[in-house]
């Protein structure tokens, strides 16, 4: 029997819009990073380009995230999220197109990731703390749940319909798809009726950036998050870059293989984020993402020494779950943690350290695996986050 907090989220109308737009967009934005991805190393056969390519995708999100939570405190959320939805829609274009006409490169694939990663600099701190508003405080953490569901069921979902799409029509086309994907979400927040708070304050910019780093500072709990998840953002998450070396190489599985390893990884994440729904809160936090950390490192370790096909794409299962229990946790527990006028900022903290730090773990992991193979950069990858994983343990226990 279910218990009255699952779903509870979705009784509120605007939310319903919200997360059903979402769920469209986001499978299209997974089809476009599987594509990309094998077009990447169709052009070039190296990891250090996949990793070049995806750092170019999240270096925007280190230099300007920052700046975007103070944009999104300061300004309506929902015209915000429209703008960078809109703009969204032109580097899939130009990406589809260039490829469709034979004439893309791979400087050009890494201007337009850098060109969407720029946008998703203000689009993710305002998406993130826009959810507060949508729902009432008792429903954060499952709308936090039902958003990470919407997320991953298109991380699962997307990849295998690219991989599909690869083999049988080509790669324009998972760009076109996500380009058209864009309007779902346009449509549904035309619809919603919350605009989203708007802080006044005659603080400047830089008083403002300082005053949300010192919040965080303050909040030792907080901190301690935000360190576990720069951890895991610079050295665990770069192995989804180097799937398709995994994939075509190790495997020897092309790009349907690469599309169910990226897919394993989404469902592991799907049920991950199902579970926190159906619960509806979890009471300690702090030591279920202590659970959830070793989650994550212990079946990366076993995939980085794993030649089987079946049982990596189960590891990878594993390390989505715990992917997922460990950061949809930590973004509830931080926004619960925050007041309403420093929300987008302590949100844009959290997304310069879980994706802000990426472009900085892929171009090191890729160029380690260029060096000494992807399977023992992956292996390496694992133990550090085991380490830190027990770091981590251990101040808990303390407590």
């Amino acid at each position: 029997m279910l218990s009255s907090k699952s779903f509870s989220s979705l009784s509120f109308r605007d939310y319903r819009l919200f997360w059903l737009g979402q769920l469209i967009s986001l499978s299209g934005t997974w089809m476009q990073s599987v594509a990309q991805s094998w077009l990447v190393y169709q052009l070039t056969k190296s990891p250090f380009y996949l990793g070049a390519v995806a750092a170019a995708g999240t270096l925007p999100i280190l230099l300007f995230t920052l700046g975007g939570g103070i944009i999104a405190d300061r300004f309506r959320k929902r015209n915000l999220l429209l703008l960078t939805q809109a703009l969204s829609i032109i580097p899939a274009l130009l990406l589809g197109i260039l490829t469709d006409f034979e004439m893309i490169k791979v400087w050009q694939v890494a201007v337009l990731a850098a060109i969407l990663g720029t946008i998703n600099a203000f689009d993710i701190p305002a998406r993130q703390s826009f959810m507060s508003e949508l729902v009432s405080k008792d429903s954060l953490t499952n709308a936090i749940a039902l958003n990470s569901a919407a997320f991953h069921g298109a991380r699962m979902v997307g990849p295998v319909i690219a991989g599909i799409a690869i083999a049988r029509i080509g790669l324009p086309a998972c760009f076109y798809l996500n380009g058209l994907s864009f309007l779902a979400v346009i449509i549904a927040l035309s619809m919603i009726k919350t605009m989203g708070e708007k802080h006044k304050t005659t603080a400047s910019i830089s008083k403002s950036f300082i005053e949300g780093l010192q919040f965080i500072k303050r909040q030792t709990d907080i901190l301690g998050l935000i360190i576990m998840i720069t951890i895991f953002s610079l050295i665990a998450m770069p192995f989804i870059t180097l799937l398709p070396v995994f994939a075509a190489e190790i495997f020897k599985k092309g790009a349907e293989g690469f599309g169910l390893l990226v897919g394993a990884t989404g469902a592991g994440a799907l049920s991950a984020a199902l579970f926190l729904a159906f619960k509806g809160d979890i009471r300690d936090k702090t030591k279920f993402m202590s659970f959830s950390a070793f989650c994550i490192s212990l079946p990366l370790l076993v995939f980085s020494l794993s030649n089987n096909f079946h049982l990596s794409a189960f590891t990878l299962y594993l390390t989505g779950f715990g992917l997922v229990s460990f950061l949809a946790t930590a973004n509830s527990f931080i926004q619960l943690s925050s007041p309403d006028n420093l929300r987008g900022r302590a949100m844009s903290v959290y997304t310069f350290v879980f994706l802000g730090t990426a472009p900085i773990g892929n171009a090191l992991i890729g160029t380690i695996a260029d060096l000494i193979g992807a399977s023992k950069a992956i292996n390496i990858s694992a133990v550090i986050c085991i380490i830190a994983s027990i770091a981590y343990c251990m101040k808990i226990c303390r407590k």
